[in-house]
């Protein structure tokens, strides 16, 4: 089936919706809690283990939840629907650690906000990845998806960018920087909220399922035996690891390596013009290479461009622009095709034991990058406490060079160590484009054959 401009780019909206609330925790949280609340790194490290942790088991509760439900508005669209808001008032939340509190009651604070954060992000993300899967079986039309909903991160980091990294710079205290965050996540409610609604309105479920409702059993049964939806988690764990690894570093990079807040705008610029730039080509790359060929290499992009920016002086921030870009490149084509990859799953499920279970596979992925989110944003802030990061910085004072190269090791050598793993891993894969079309047309016969009305017997 082919998909309306309409209902892609409501797909679209969605993950940028998403991302006005992850984006800003992953760029800029723990940011926030080390120069603003005035947390130490290690504890966050900490925080970031323990509570990512809790949210990967919270998509697999949210996935259950999810393969349970029915309604007559659909499966997926109600989450959107009605989680939205409550997601970003979460947001808005998590950012405003009272100031007059103890340091003790301010990382309890941290730790429950953060926790609740992540459980409705789970009720809502999950329903809303799994959406692909039930909007067409078609690989070009999924690959288009994945497309949209990689431009619409893309344009929400964009947008965020714009807004926050200037008042960073222009902040004297940090009540201002407070001030900022504070203003930002309010106005997020509402744009994010209408990015929601265009979701659940332009978008629809339209992939025949004969079993609307599946049980615990049938769910096991079907990821117990769903070969290519491992193989991909491990390879998206490694991937992911190097990923959030960089989310928390890119703001300090700007801030202490190239030595201006502002370098956040052109390092997101630079990241968003070759998303853009190369989203119109990726239903292509994908028809001529296939999503396993490109997704298998893509890495190397990653690889070269992160130790690239290892070595670059912070003397030269032109020079390390153009690793970005490069970098940029490939977690670009990784990102999406990893979703496109993992609909895929879900016909591989569904041939496999005829039970179809996008809740459950969703989550499974969904569980393994909040696992990765966990050990990267994690090692992001234990590599600041073992530099020996200095949080608020006397006047006139520098970080230690220690800090420096924990900062551009987070930054380029830990996604390109991470990416060379993930693609070992991949080799395995066993989902070709011609083995998926073969596998989706038995499935639609299967269906037919039972969807098919059943003749009365004739009376002699």
């Amino acid at each position: 089936m082919k998909l309306s401009v309409r209902s892609i780019l409501g797909y679209g909206a969605g993950d940028a919706a998403n991302n006005l609330a992850f984006t800003l925790g992953t760029t800029f949280l723990l940011l926030y809690y080390t120069d603003v609340v005035g947390l130490p790194a290690a504890a966050i490290g900490t925080m970031f283990l323990v509570v990512r942790l809790w949210d990967a088991f919270a998509d697999l509760f949210a996935g259950r939840v999810v393969d349970r439900t029915m309604t007559r508005r659909g499966k997926f669209r109600p989450f959107i629907l009605f989680g939205a808001v409550p997601l970003l008032v979460m947001s808005v939340l998590t950012f405003a650690v009272p100031s007059g509190w103890s340091g003790g009651a301010q990382l309890l604070y941290a730790y429950l906000t953060y926790a609740v954060l992540g459980l409705v992000y789970s009720l809502v993300n999950v329903p809303y990845g799994s959406l692909a899967s039930a909007m067409t079986q078609v690989a070009g039309e999924r690959a288009k998806l994945a497309t949209a909903r990689g431009l619409g991160a893309a344009a929400a980091g964009l947008l965020l960018t714009f807004i926050i990294a200037p008042q960073i710079q222009a902040a004297e205290s940090t009540d201002q920087l407070q001030s900022v965050f504070l203003r930002t996540t309010v106005l997020f409610v509402v744009i994010g909220g209408g990015l929601y609604f265009l979701t659940y309105k332009w978008c629809r479920e339209t992939v025949v399922r004969v079993q609307p409702r599946v049980t615990v059993r049938e769910t096991f049964a079907t990821l117990r035996t769903n070969k290519p939806l491992g193989i991909l988690c491990g390879s998206s764990f490694f991937y992911l690891i190097g990923l959030f690894a960089v989310g928390g570093a890119t703001a300090y990079y700007a801030i202490y390596v190239l030595g201006d807040a502002r370098y956040i705008i052109w390092m997101t610029l630079v990241t968003v013009a070759v998303q853009f730039a190369t989203a119109p080509f990726i239903p292509r790359l994908v028809a001529r290479f296939g999503k396993k060929n490109l997704y298998q290499y893509c890495g190397l992009f990653t690889v070269a461009g992160g130790v690239a920016l290892f070595f670059t002086p912070g003397s030269l921030p032109v020079l390390a622009l153009v690793f970005v870009a490069v970098k940029g490149f490939g977690v670009q084509l990784i990102n999406t095709l990893m979703f496109a990859l993992e609909a895929d799953t879900v016909e591989y499920g569904e041939w496999k034991t005829g039970q179809r279970t996008e809740g459950a596979t969703y989550a499974i992925f969904s569980f393994t990058r909040k696992i990765t989110q966990s050990i990267g944003g994690a090692l992001g802030a234990f590599a600041l406490a073992v530099g020996g990061y200095v949080g608020t910085l006397a006047p006139g004072a520098v970080q230690p060079d220690s800090a420096i190269i924990a900062i551009k090791a987070s930054l380029g050598l830990v996604p390109a160590v991470a990416a060379v793993l993930a693609m070992l891993v991949f080799i395995r894969y066993p989902l070709t484009e011609q083995r998926y079309r073969a596998m989706v047309a038995e499935t639609e016969q299967r269906k037919q054959s039972l969807l098919a009305p059943v003749p009365l017997p004739v009376s002699v």
